[in-house]
Formats: structure tokens, C-alpha cells, sequence
């Protein structure tokens, strides 16, 4: 039987290649993941409606609400999974894996309630009032979120534990399929199943049906990995998984990236809100160019996710230098990641949004001078994201969450409201950057904070 304890990547490989090893299929899923849903945006541009698109960007919220759930209890589960790997608790991640899995089923299957009887409401709230955008977003919602949002929290959930355990291939892989799957029935369901007029629907279909199948491959993987002794990963529901403090170590490490989840969604929400109330074409354009700007951070996210597990792992195994070693090389893969795309899109701001938005449009224009804003704050996110990883992986939920907070809820909501107050249209946009930036710097501050008391805890034991 493989020890999967006592890897050679956790524990022996050289620092930047382990980094590399788990956070580049972990970014490319990402990354993947961002390019299927841009893909719908894509398809749905070839219409010429800027009420369609504006649907999809509507449900956009509501369908990342999902991930929130899954970044809850995978990011936490991934956390304290990491850290009784590093420590030699076998029974631990079986619990821990229990725990994770179940909550994570319990909590999706009650938001994807409360979405189907709050739909109308719910829709509305989220900047869906136009008549020709409203009903293309409640079939959208009920699609993704009431039919699918298990299914889509559930794969989320199993890629976080299986990266846990070191696998950031399988992990990554499992949402590479989800994606190419989707990018292909976008159009069959789109253009040729449905009749015209029903794109998005067709659109949350095949988002669904490619889910479905990153289910049956995540379950594949987890079953052959089980019979040849390569995990540990149990889902069998008992009294167990309720011991040794599982939920609160879950909760400790998975509130911050739930709540960060949870405010960027509600921040889009808001800032979709603010749009819709100057007009269709801006609300279209600044629909697009958060999805292109989501290329970058998601690139970034999958960085610092990759991360965690080592950085976990060597803390728990009080290696403190590897576990600094991995922290350091994962800021700044991140940070020059984001810096190039940030780059890319100052330079090519009108032809990727025209990518999404057909002829020279009002909502093309407001698109690209959206993305040239908050590109800008792409590196800055990159090192506060990277930082929070850190926080959660060493199970530190308080440090991870103030600045969670922080990053999305408590500046950047606020700030819209101000700087659109001050300068019309662009100052709502601009609030998120600036929120970025000083997150960062708060950051950095915490965590130099964190290193002195290891520091000393260390010297003086």
C-alpha cells in the first residue's frame, strides 16, 4: 500500500517544482473553468442581444453562490485534511472527508430550495428587472442552481479533497472535462436543440450535463484510488465525522474563503445593480468585463489552492522553513501571473471584449474602459488571495477572514457607492481595485505579524 503521508512531493521535492507540480493544474482548471462560462457569454454575444447576455450575467451571482458552499467545505476539509496528512491522522481524514462531503450535499440541496420558491424575488434582487432579461434569467437560475447546484457544489467539494491528498492532476482534471464538455454542447444546445430565443437556456444545460459528467469522473477516481490504497478519502455518514472537533477545524479554515465567495458574489450583485440602474449597454459591458477579468483571478486562485496543501502539510509536519519556502514561491507565481494578464488586457482592452460583444457598440466601449479598471488591481488581489491561503491552510480562520472581509464587503461595497457619487459610472468600478490594494497591504502586515510569533514560538521551545 502507497503511503500518501510520506510523499516525495510534500516533503523531499525541490520547493518551486512541488509549488509548480500542484498549483499549475490547479490554475489551468481554473482557468478552464472561467473559459467555459466565458464560452456561454461567447455564444450568447454571436445573438447580438444585449438583454441575453445581461441575463446570464444576472444569474452570475446566484450560480457562484454554489461555490461558496463548496469553497466552505472543500477549502476547509482540504485544510484539515492537508494537516492530518502532515501529521499522521489517518482517522482524521476519513472524518474530516465524511464531514466535508455530507455538509456540503446538505447545505446545496437547501439553497438550491430556496432558490426555486425565491426565484421571481430573487432575480429581481439581483438586477433582473428588465422584462426582456427577466424570464431568460429565471430559466437560467432554475436550470443551473435548482436542477444542478448539487451537482455543480459536490464536484467543486471532491476537487479540493482529492487535491488535499496531492493529486492536483486528477483534481484539475475532472474540471478541464467539465469545461471542454460544456464549450462543445454550448452551441449544439444553443443553436440546434432549442428553438431561437432560448439561448441561455441552452446555455445552463450544457453547464449542467458537463457537470454531471466531472461527477462521474471525480467518483471513478476516488473508487480506483481507494481499491489500489492510494486514499484515505471516506464518505460513509456516522456519529465520527462529528468528533475530534472536525466541523470547527472545517469551519476554521473554510469561513473565509465561503464568506470571500460570498461577498464577491454579493459585490457583483451589487455592482450588476448600479449598472442596470445607468442603462442595458453598461450593464451588458461590465458583465463581460468581469467575466475576462475573471482569467486572471481565477489563475490566481488556483495558485494559492494549490498551495494549500503543502503549506498545510509542513506546517502540521512543523517543517516552518518548506512551509515558508512554498508561501513565498506561490506570492509571487501569483503575482506575476496577475501582472501579465493585467498587462494583456490594458493593451487589448476593446479587442477582448469584442470577443463577447459584436460591432462597435456602446457596450463594447463601456467594456473595455471596465476592463482596463480592473485589471489594475490584479496583482494586489493576487498577494491578498495568497495570503488568505496561507491563513486557511494553517487553520488561522480569523486572520483569514479579516481580510476576506475586508477585500470584498467591507471597502469595495461602500467605496461604489462614493466614488459613483464623485465620478458617474466609472468611479463604481474603480471601487474595486482600490479595494484590492489595501487588502493587500493589510495582508502582508498579518502574516509578518504570524511569522514573528511562529518565530519566537519556535525559539523558545
Amino acid at each position: 500500500m502507497d503511503d500518501i503521508r510520506k510523499t516525495d512531493l510534500f516533503e523531499n521535492k525541490n520547493v518551486t517544482r512541488a509549488v509548480v507540480e500542484m498549483a499549475l493544474p490547479t490554475a489551468m482548471g481554473q482557468i478552464i473553468l472561467v473559459v467555459y462560462n466565458m464560452a456561454d457569454t461567447f455564444f450568447i454575444g454571436l445573438t447580438g442581444r444585449d438583454s441575453m447576455i445581461a441575463a446570464v450575467t444576472v444569474c452570475m451571482p446566484a450560480f457562484m453562490f454554489l461555490s461558496a458552499i463548496s469553497n466552505l467545505f472543500g477549502i476547509g476539509g482540504a485544510s484539515v485534511i492537508a494537516r492530518a496528512l502532515g501529521s499522521e491522522n489517518e482517522g482524521l481524514v476519513r472524518r474530516a472527508s465524511a464531514f466535508a462531503f455530507w455538509g456540503c450535499l446538505s447545505v446545496a440541496a437547501a439553497y438550491s430550495a430556496f432558490a426555486f420558491f425565491a426565484k421571481d424575488a430573487y432575480i429581481d434582487l439581483l438586477g433582473g428587472t428588465n422584462p426582456s432579461v427577466h424570464p431568460h434569467s429565471v430559466e437560467y437560475l432554475l436550470c443551473t442552481v435548482v436542477a444542478g447546484g448539487c451537482v455543480t457544489a459536490t464536484v467543486t467539494l471532491l476537487s479540493h479533497l482529492i487535491r488535499a491528498e496531492g493529486r492536483a492532476f486528477y483534481a484539475s482534471a475532472g474540471i478541464a472535462l467539465g469545461g471542454v464538455l460544456n464549450i462543445a454542447l454550448d452551441p449544439l444546445f444553443m443553436f440546434v436543440i432549442l428553438p431561437k430565443g432560448r439561448e441561455a437556456l441552452g446555455a445552463a444545460l450544457a453547464t449542467v450535463l458537463s457537470n454531471v459528467a466531472s461527477l462521474v469522473y471525480f467518483a471513478a477516481v476516488i473508487v480506483v484510488s481507494r481499491r489500489r490504497g492510494r486514499s484515505m478519502l471516506r464518505f460513509v455518514p456516522s456519529g465520527a465525522m462529528f468528533a475530534e472537533d472536525v466541523p470547527r477545524d472545517v469551519f476554521q479554515a473554510g469561513i473565509p474563503a465561503c464568506i470571500m465567495t460570498l461577498f464577491e458574489n454579493i459585490s457583483y450583485a451589487v455592482l450588476d445593480k448600479l449598472m442596470s440602474l445607468e442603462g442595458l449597454s453598461m450593464q451588458a459591458g461590465i458583465g463581460v468585463a468581469k467575466k475576462v477579468n475573471m482569467l486572471a483571478h481565477n489563475a490566481v486562485r488556483g495558485i494559492a489552492q494549490g498551495a494549500l496543501p503543502l503549506i498545510a502539510y509542513n506546517y502540521a509536519a512543523k517543517n516552518y522553513r518548506r512551509m515558508n519556502d512554498s508561501l513565498r514561491v506561490a506570492v509571487i507565481l501569483a503575482v506575476l501571473t496577475a501582472s501579465a494578464a493585467a498587462a494583456a488586457c490594458l493593451l487589448l482592452s476593446r479587442e477582448l471584449i469584442g470577443l463577447f460583444i459584436l460591432g462597435d457598440t456602446p457596450s463594447l466601449s463601456f467594456g473595455a474602459a471596465f476592463l482596463r479598471i480592473l485589471c489594475v488591481g490584479g496583482p494586489f488581489s493576487a498577494a491578498a488571495y495568497t495570503c488568505i491561503s496561507f491563513f486557511q491552510a494553517v487553520g488561522d480562520g480569523k486572520r483569514a477572514f479579516a481580510i476576506a472581509v475586508l477585500r470584498k464587503g467591507f471597502l469595495d461595497i461602500p467605496l461604489m457607492f462614493m466614488l459613483g457619487a464623485v465620478f458617474p459610472i466609472y468611479g463604481i468600478v474603480a471601487a474595486t481595485p482600490i479595494a484590492d490594494a489595501f487588502a493587500s497591504l493589510v495582508a502582508a502586515v498579518l502574516f509578518f505579524r504570524h511569522a514573528a510569533r511562529l518565530k519566537k514560538n519556535s525559539a523558545a521551545r
